[in-house]
């Protein structure tokens, strides 16, 4: 039930993303038709690039919570690192485009008109990209998803962009000032760019199996070592799977328990680690406390919390 609940937060997030997009691709590209602004035309570039990412979001969410089967073991769930992959390729397209068109307007300046309407459309993006953010950011204190979080990060990146884009029209009607619309829009751009390396950061790590950070292993490890009954742990390795995260480790246990005793603590080390991190993956190794297998480098060895 829970998990139904969940992927029912994740569909309503990317719907609520694709909604706000398509409303805004529509208003921007008048404005950008009748105002002639650069800055607006980068924000319109912005929210195609949007509509699109927040469209394979949408479908990547469903694809992401289909069950494992035989063919997919371990789910579908890096489906979600692939859609941030080619949101993040979206982006950098989009910061490139606003940079060229931005140089063009500098080399052949071109007057903004109909200001009022400008301000108007951005206006309105600006409390879109905002409900969005606002939105998700509620989805995504509940659950977990790479791609929802991406696309909130364009529209984070949306919002203060639509900003720059109200001080740019509203600056552009005062006499000398007429180089703000292209700066504005190149400023945009660096945002675009910026966001698009970040979201392929996380989106490739996620592919390649990145450990978890070290404060999130040091819990994994203090979770484990709070069994009264565990003696220690080692060869810890850790990945998010973009619906969770899988655990592996070897349990240290008394060498003289018996395989249900020794099993019943697993239990309840199991336990406990789901319950810090609901829907992990966890394999865990039991083995008498003290003996080290020598098929293991130093390396590896080391690598234990």
């Amino acid at each position: 039930m829970v998990s139904a609940r969940a992927e029912v937060l994740r569909r309503r997030a990317a719907l609520l993303g694709v909604a706000v997009a398509g409303l805004l691709v529509a208003t921007k590209l008048v404005a950008a038709v009748v105002t002639g602004s650069i800055a607006v035309l980068s924000s319109l570039a912005d929210s195609l690039a949007d509509l699109a990412a927040s469209g394979l979001t949408l479908w990547t969410v469903g694809v992401a919570a289909i069950p494992a089967d035989e063919d997919h073991r371990f789910g579908h769930g890096k489906a979600e690192a692939l859609s941030s992959l080619v949101q993040a390729a979206l982006l950098l397209g989009a910061g490139v485009f606003v940079l060229i068109l931005g140089f063009e307007r500098v080399v052949d300046p071109a007057p903004v008109v109909r200001t009022n309407l400008a301000l108007a459309v951005m206006g309105l993006s600006l409390v879109g990209s905002l409900a969005v953010v606002l939105g998700q950011g509620y989805v995504l204190g509940r659950v977990d998803s790479l791609a929802i979080r991406a696309d909130r990060e364009h529209y984070r990146g949306d919002a203060l962009a639509n900003l720059a884009v109200i001080v740019a029209v509203v600056v552009e009607g005062v006499p000398g000032f007429g180089w703000i619309d292209p700066v504005m829009g190149a400023l945009i751009a660096v945002v675009l760019v910026t966001s698009a390396f970040g979201i392929g950061r996380r989106s490739v790590d996620l592919l390649m199996d990145r450990e978890l950070d070290d404060g999130v292993r040091a819990v994994i490890a203090d979770l484990v070592r709070a069994d009264p009954d565990v003696r220690d742990l080692h060869d810890l390795r850790t990945r998010s799977i973009g619906r969770g995260v899988h655990i592996d480790l070897h349990l240290e246990l008394d060498g003289e328990l018996s395989l249900r005793d020794a099993h019943t603590i697993t239990d309840r080390v199991e336990e406990r680690l789901w319950r810090h991190f609901p829907g992990a993956e966890l394999s865990i190794h039991q083995e008498p406390a003290g003996l080290v297998d020598d098929r293991l480098d130093d390396r590896v060895r080391a690598d234990s919390p």
